[in-house]
């Protein structure tokens, strides 16, 4: 019998990284209707320490071996999927889409994703509650089907892991579990 290795498309989106490198040389000067020598330097205010935070964010490197972790399970069971991870915010952080996954499913991947990190729950619990508050379902970005579920840090939510592509969403969940517990390890 032959071994034929699947080939799969990987994007990896560094979102903020781009734009920061395209500013990296932009000096802060405040523009004005006449341009030229008349413009003022911007005023720049630091914040003190007592008025800022740190937050946790998955690395690029686990947030790659946690939707690999999810594609390799959907794929041990003959399953056509994509995995998403999406940052705390709701940022692309990695996208793979395997073999023969449909066309809707890099975008339902990502809204379950970040509907899982928003509320910090699995996207098949969310979805139950629809019944006491259907106007959920109407907030930008989201999509309350199974197959979406946190990770956290410190009890604290730091991203999102969303499959879709599956025939239902418990197998489209079961994955997205899979890739959150490669995190674990």
């Amino acid at each position: 019998m032959k071994h034929v290795k699947k080939a799969h498309r990987t994007r990896l989106t560094t979102g903020g990284a781009v734009v920061a490198l395209g500013l990296a040389g932009v000096g802060a000067y405040s523009a004005s209707a006449g341009g030229g020598q008349d413009a003022a330097p911007a005023t720049v205010a630091e914040a003190t320490s007592g008025h800022t935070t740190a937050t946790t964010r998955l690395t690029v490197a686990a947030a790659t071996r946690a939707a690999r972790a999810a594609l390799d399970a959907a794929e041990a069971e003959d399953q056509r999927v994509t995995v998403a991870v999406v940052d705390r915010d709701g940022n692309p952080l990695v996208t793979l889409r395997g073999d023969g996954a449909g066309p809707q499913s890099p975008g339902s991947a990502e809204r379950k994703a970040y509907t899982a990190v928003a509320w910090n729950a699995p996207t098949s619990v969310l979805a139950g509650r629809l019944a006491q508050a259907p106007n959920l379902k109407d907030v930008p970005g989201t999509l309350f089907l199974a197959g979406g579920t946190p990770v956290t840090a410190q009890g604290a939510p730091i991203a999102g892991i969303g499959v879709a592509g599956a025939p239902s969403g418990d197998l489209d969940e079961k994955f997205a579990r899979a890739g959150a517990a490669a995190l674990e390890k």
